[in-house]
């Protein structure tokens, strides 16, 4: 049963299968130990490396269905084809091909299991066993940074807009302010004009009065 649902579970499109509580239990140290084989061979150096890696996909093919038994005897006869590869060779191939990458420097932790209630009719209890760092979760974090950055770009944009509203505004201020005074020295400079020209008057007055009594 074990193997049945880990071959599902490396096999799956999604990376997730859905099952009983109980059963992804269980199913989650078996399947992780044989994960962690597969980042143990992906992380291999030294001398032997390739000896040492079959030594550790044949420990892992332990957790998988052993493949096509009569591969061998249908290979080379005339009119017959080779049998398919079964769910369990390729979920192999898979493991040590794709996972043992993406969980190479993760030390632990490769499935999670979430809960999703009871099933109607046995009243069982579902649970969704998956991997993670799923294509999934990797678009989801994606699009995540994307709305953040977007959004600060946007508020970014707003800081600016509002700095440059309120300078405007301090500008418009200062020219409103700067006007009165501008109007009040015009009319005080008027004012000096006038008595300067009243000034002028009143003297030409006094000094033609003066040239009629001469």
């Amino acid at each position: 049963m074990l193997r049945n649902l880990a071959v599902s579970l490396i096999n799956s499109r999604e990376d997730r299968i859905v099952t009983t509580l109980p059963k992804a239990k269980e199913l989650r140290p078996f399947v992780e130990r044989a994960i962690t084989l597969s980042r143990k061979a992906n992380s291999l150096e030294g001398d032997n490396t390739g000896a040492r890696a079959l030594h550790l996909r044949r420990q892992a093919a332990g957790f998988f269905h052993a493949g096509n038994m009569q591969a061998a005897s249908v290979t080379g006869k005339r009119g017959q084809s080779r049998l398919p590869r079964t769910a369990g060779v390729a979920a192999l191939k898979r493991l040590f091909d794709e996972l043992g990458e993406r969980y190479k420097d993760r030390p632990g932790g490769y499935t999670r299991i979430l809960k999703l209630g009871r099933r109607v009719g046995d009243n069982a209890e579902l649970a969704i066993i998956e991997l993670v760092d799923n294509q999934a979760e990797r678009e989801a974090l994606e699009a995540s940074k994307k709305r953040k950055t977007a959004g600060a770009k946007k508020k970014k944009a707003e800081t600016k807009a509002t700095r440059r509203t309120v300078t405007d505004d301090k500008e418009t201020e200062t020219t409103k302010t700067a006007a009165p005074a501008a109007d009040a020295a015009t009319v005080e400079s008027s004012d000096e004009v006038t008595a300067k020209t009243e000034a002028t008057d009143e003297s030409s007055a006094e000094d033609s009065a003066a040239t009629d009594e001469k």
